[in-house]
């Protein structure tokens, strides 16, 4: 166990988020590697690591759950880092846990063969006292008798065995007893953990009931376990397009407006199903859902989270795909920098120390496989900040008040991953090469400052010349951010009055890969002084 005291600055700035994003385009993290990557990469990614337990340290006391080698999970953390509450500095000086960090892993250890992968429901955000959590979806029948080492994998069997079936064999009858047994058990120990950390909320991303592989149902989920087991959570069924869709996002130059996902395919079998009371506020029309494109099915989807998030009561939530890897930490990501802009979670962070955590402990140390997917063209990583250009309105705020427009202290984030094409016609569109360039542009009635993060190969030489060629900006998003009261109570709910984005459009895209001009702003390069 170990509380948040200031753990050592790893890098800082935009050196290390370049660093990061150099080793997260090189090797998927792996737990027991090191990073995946070798001697040298395990020493980056033990900076990352120290980064991020210190960026969390900023503004919450929290406990580590110890997987140093992958013994819990091989593609979770090594330090998986449970947020306790917020906390001043002094408080810092004089935590004490208020969990025991032993029985919690001992749940964990538990429940972690019920989902995916072993990827077990992890906490990542904490608002307002509550958790928001991510994981796997639940493990199936094939996979779980695989890894339990029973020898009828391949007999036919269904995750909750044998369905209806009324004539059964004597042999038969004890290969459903020992089924459901074994069923009740793991899936037992992974509720135990959701009540643990008070999830009431569910929110399944997947749009299949079932992951079928060569005839067997290697994933379950909650919607569908015949034995009600998870009759006592809200389920919500909130199917979202895979990994795999956004290589269509890719191919269209990454615009994602107008493009609608096929839900006629096959193997899509999941419907959108959300309890009547969690929707009367938003507005939406959900029985039009197979009719949105990418944007819209994204910000309604994003709306709904942070209104159960923002609810009255203590209850936490759940988020899943399959894996936990692709579509959950894109509505992650979303959320905790839609709560950050809104100054009301990791209230002391910069803008580019958030980008840092949400890249670093969203995406890399919980194994997103950005070689992979960069190989195939499935740039989900991208379109997640790409995105940001699309809930910069009040509607998108958890915030009691409206956000403000101006006039605050604000940033861009631009290009978050314009890591650029070595040659035209590459299939990758990421390299591994980047620089940082910091942005400001003045505001309309005072000094309206903006931080921009621009990722691109780079030796000094090609930056000056591409900058110096430059004759069109890409459009840029503000986000404008509540300066927080220096006697503000350490409770988060007294923060509930800041606001966050502008209504400023924005995007991320590379160089040339928008047929959009836009007028050229006032560009002012800081240069690199300061940073380590």
């Amino acid at each position: 166990m170990a509380g948040a005291r200031g753990c050592p600055q790893a890098g800082t700035g935009e050196r290390a988020l370049a660093e990061l994003l150099l080793e997260f385009s090189r090797a998927q993290y792996r737990a027991k590697d090191g990073g995946g990557g070798g001697a040298g990469s395990s020493a980056k990614v033990e900076r990352i690591e120290k980064r991020c337990l210190e960026l969390f340290g900023r503004d919450y006391c929290y406990s580590l759950i110890q997987n140093v080698n992958g013994e819990i999970c091989g593609h979770y953390p090594r330090q998986i880092v449970f947020l306790e509450y917020e906390s001043t500095d002094r408080e810092r000086n004089m935590f004490e846990s208020t969990v025991q960090v032993s029985k919690l892993q001992d749940l964990i250890n538990r429940s972690k063969m019920a989902r995916c992968r072993g990827r077990f429901v992890c906490p990542v955000i904490l608002y307002k006292g509550k958790h928001v959590c991510r994981s796997a979806t639940l493990a199936g029948w094939g996979e779980l008798y695989g890894r339990t080492g029973y020898n009828y994998i391949f007999s036919g069997g269904s995750d909750d065995a044998w369905a209806d079936t009324e004539d059964l064999s004597e042999e038969d009858s004890a290969f459903r007893n020992a089924d459901s047994q074994l069923f009740d058990k793991v899936r037992g120990h992974d509720i135990k953990l959701l009540r643990y950390l008070s999830v009431r909320y569910i929110c399944d991303l997947m749009v299949e009931n079932k992951k079928v592989k060569f005839g067997l149902n290697v994933t379950s989920s909650e919607k569908v376990d015949k034995a009600q087991r998870y009759a006592d959570f809200t389920l919500l069924s909130i199917p979202y397009p895979g990994c795999e869709f956004f290589k269509e996002y890719k191919d269209r130059d990454y615009r994602a407006e107008g493009l609608v996902f096929n839900w006629k395919q096959d193997y899509v079998d999941a419907p959108l199903s959300i309890p009547v009371p969690l929707t009367r506020s938003l507005n939406i029309d959900w029985s039009e859902y197979q009719s949105w494109d990418l944007v819209q099915q994204t910000q309604n989807y994003l709306k709904l989270l942070i209104s159960l998030i923002n609810g009255d009561d203590d209850s936490g939530l759940l988020v899943h795909c399959i894996s936990g890897w692709d579509r959950t930490p894109l509505f992650v990501a979303l959320l905790r920098l839609s709560l950050w802009a809104d100054g009301l979670i990791h209230a002391s962070l910069e803008p580019v120390e958030i980008l840092y955590l949400t890249v670093a402990y969203d995406w890399f140390l919980f194994g997103h496989m950005l070689v992979d997917r960069l190989s195939k063209g499935e740039e989900i990583f991208f379109f997640c900040f790409n995105f940001l250009k699309h809930i910069t309105s009040e509607e998108f705020s958890a915030g009691k008040l409206q956000r403000r427009k101006s006039l605050l202290p604000g940033f861009t984030v631009e290009e978050i991953c314009m890591l650029k094409q070595r040659e035209r016609g590459s299939t990758t569109s990421l390299s591994s090469d980047f620089s940082l360039v910091l942005e400001s542009s003045p505001g309309a009635a005072g000094s309206l400052t903006s931080e921009a993060v621009e990722l691109m190969a780079a030796g000094a030489q090609t930056q000056a010349a591409w900058r110096k060629s430059r004759t069109s900006s890409p459009q840029t998003v503000l986000w404008s951010r509540t300066p927080q009261s220096e006697d503000r109570p350490p409770y988060q709910e007294a923060k509930s009055s800041s606001s966050s984005s502008s209504n400023h459009s924005d995007t991320f895209l590379r160089v040339g890969s928008s047929p959009l001009e836009v007028p050229k702003p006032s560009w002012r390069l800081v240069p690199g002084e300061g940073l380590s």
